[in-house]
């Protein structure tokens, strides 16, 4: 996936290995960047790779569960209601500016990312396997943007920033516009999918397999209890963070060929896995401490086994 997609994407390298550990853990990401940083064209040509139907949302704040999830509306021909499914029943969703939702409508995903399912009118309706959703907001924007609620913000496996690209990768972005390298439309019609949705549900149920030790489960476990003890955090990580680092670490060893988890493969996923489960103390964020620097002090001090 990762030298399919980098004949069209520059860079981003984190970025695609972070969406392939996410499905392989049946989890969600949460992407926070400014705009123009290829999260789009990442999302749809995941999709076609893992022949997949992709659905793309773009949040405004006027959105209504509704729109996201469906209505049941009355046919007056067949006499009878009829379910109009939303954008959400799809494979892959890519949601354009979560925090543009309003939090009634940012409550519509709750549902669909911890269970897979929709309820609409009384009724469930489980959505389509494999169901991945990649939502992006802007940090640098807050006119006409609602802050994501803690519940909606941790039922996302790993959140992740995008930044601008490096010079060398920016002048590459330029060097295959000027040689027609960067048209969507030819480059989606000659890639093929090099899954299908059976052969992800294998992969799914092999990472299943990985074995985690009882040092690492104990390594885990003292990672998420020091973000509950740490001087500069306020709100500590939740038990899904846990089962965050769990299920990721054992698709990190996965991807390393290795049917065993290490501690270097929780190292490599703890700041996604966290960094968007904590709150940090006023009194820490004047002071200029950022997430990434606590999740590092944490990792530094906690005893690797």
């Amino acid at each position: 996936m990762r030298d399919e997609i980098r004949q069209l994407v520059v860079g981003n390298d984190e970025l695609i290995e972070m969406i392939v550990i996410a499905i392989l853990s049946e989890g969600h990401i949460l992407i926070e960047g400014v705009p123009g940083t290829a999260k789009t064209t990442l999302a749809k040509t995941s999709a076609i790779l893992l022949g997949c139907e992709f659905h793309r949302f773009q949040s405004s704040f006027d959105s209504q569960p509704a729109d996201i999830i469906g209505i049941q509306f009355w046919n007056a021909d067949k006499k009878m209601f009829e379910l109009k499914k939303g954008p959400i029943f799809t494979n892959i969703l890519l949601v354009d500016e979560i925090n543009r939702l309003p939090p009634k409508t940012q409550s519509a995903f709750i549902e669909a990312l911890s269970e897979a399912q929709a309820t609409i009118d009384g009724t469930e309706y489980p959505l389509p396997y494999p169901f991945f959703t990649i939502a992006t907001q802007n940090p640098m924007e807050f006119e006409g943007t609602f802050p994501l609620i803690e519940a909606q913000k941790d039922r996302f496996m790993f959140s992740i920033n995008a930044t601008h690209l490096s010079g060398e990768d920016e002048f590459e972005i330029i060097r295959r516009e000027r040689d027609g390298m960067l048209n969507w439309k030819t480059f989606a019609k000659a890639m093929s999918p090099l899954f299908t949705r059976e052969g992800i549900l294998n992969d799914v149920k092999y990472v299943k397999r990985i074995h985690v030790g009882e040092e690492i489960l104990s390594y885990i476990r003292d990672i998420i209890i020091a973000t509950r003890e740490h001087a500069d955090i306020s709100l500590g990580s939740s038990s899904r963070g846990s089962i965050a680092l769990i299920r990721g670490s054992r698709a990190k060893a996965a991807l390393e060929n290795r049917d065993y988890v290490i501690p270097d493969d929780v190292k490599a996923i703890t700041l996604q896995a966290l960094q968007h489960r904590i709150i940090l103390r006023r009194e820490a964020e004047i002071s200029g401490t950022n997430t990434t620097a606590v999740i590092q002090q944490i990792l530094d001090s906690v005893e690797v086994p």
